[in-house]
Formats: structure tokens, sequence, C-alpha cells
């Protein structure tokens, strides 16, 4: 009888840490549930932060990628860029969020995980002096710098190609 109980026990154990979205398994390059928000939400948040955004087409249009759209952006990224700005103490400019015409990929800034920034003394400093050095990226080169949280900071020249895992300790 005691065997069945540990038997009993055990199996629920298993079944719930292998059921998707609950328990502990799964790889490091899973993505878990986020919570999406819209242009308008993201747009108040960085406004009342003192972020601004700006577009080489003046627009906000996911489909367009001239525009700077935050539409479905992850909640834990807008968080981020807060976290940055005020870590920092520096003038922050968002040149890139969700609009098409970005590299796809599960982390990417289609599916809500990645901003670009204006590449201002300030910020840049910032990064180089605060984040961990990690080495280039694969595939175009880019110096990388890991922040504590886990976020990437990869400088692509003209500006900074951040990719939010978390809202950076928010």
């Amino acid at each position: 009888m005691r065997h069945r109980s540990v038997l009993t026990a055990l199996t629920l154990v298993t079944g719930a840490l292998f059921t998707p979205g609950f328990g502990v398994v799964g790889g490091a390059t899973d993505a878990h549930a986020v919570t999406k928000i819209s242009h308008a939400t993201a747009a108040s948040m960085f406004r009342s932060s003192g972020i601004t955004w700006s577009s080489s087409g003046g627009c906000s249009d996911r489909d367009n990628p001239t525009c700077t759209s935050f539409e479905q952006l992850n909640l834990a990224t807008a968080k981020g860029a807060q976290t940055l700005k005020s870590a920092s103490g520096c003038a922050l400019n968002i040149t890139g969020g969700t609009e098409t015409g970005h590299a796809g990929g599960t982390y990417s800034h289609g599916n809500g995980y990645k901003l670009d920034y204006s590449k201002y003394t300030c910020v840049g400093n910032y990064i180089k002096n605060t984040f961990t050095c990690i080495g280039t990226r694969p595939g175009d080169g880019a110096p990388q710098r890991r922040s504590g949280s886990g976020n990437v900071y990869a400088d692509e020249g003209n500006h900074w190609d951040v990719t939010y895992y978390n809202c950076g300790g928010c």
C-alpha cells in the first residue's frame, strides 16, 4: 500500500512538471506566455517615463516598415525600457518597435521582445560601463552586452538593438 501512495504522488508530480504552462521543465530558449499591450498603452507608459519615440515615416502602423509601432509589444519589454530610462538617467528615444521589416525569430521585434534606441552618448556609456561584454552576435557581428537580469544590448552601429527577456528588475 505504501508503494502505491509513493507511485501515485510521483506520477502526479511528474505529470504536473511536464504539463505545458506548468512546472519548471523546459529549455532555456522556450518562449513563455507574455502579456501583450496596445500601442496606446505602451505610448502612455513611455510618455509617463519621459521616453520619446520617432519613425522615419512619422507613423505608428505595425504593417509599415517606416513606422515605429508598439502594437503587441510585450509588457515586460515596455517596462524594461522604463527601467533603462530610470536606471541610466539618460534621454531615451525609441526608433524601432514591433513594426514589420525587422528580422524574425522567437525573440524578435515582431513578437514584442525588442526595441531599437537612438545612439546617444549618455545611454551608450551607461550600457558599456554597466553591462557585461558577451562578444559579438552571430550573423552580423554586432558587439553585445548583457545586463544583470539577462537582457541583451547589441550595438548595430547606428542604434542599440535590445532584446528584453524580462523587465530588467522593475
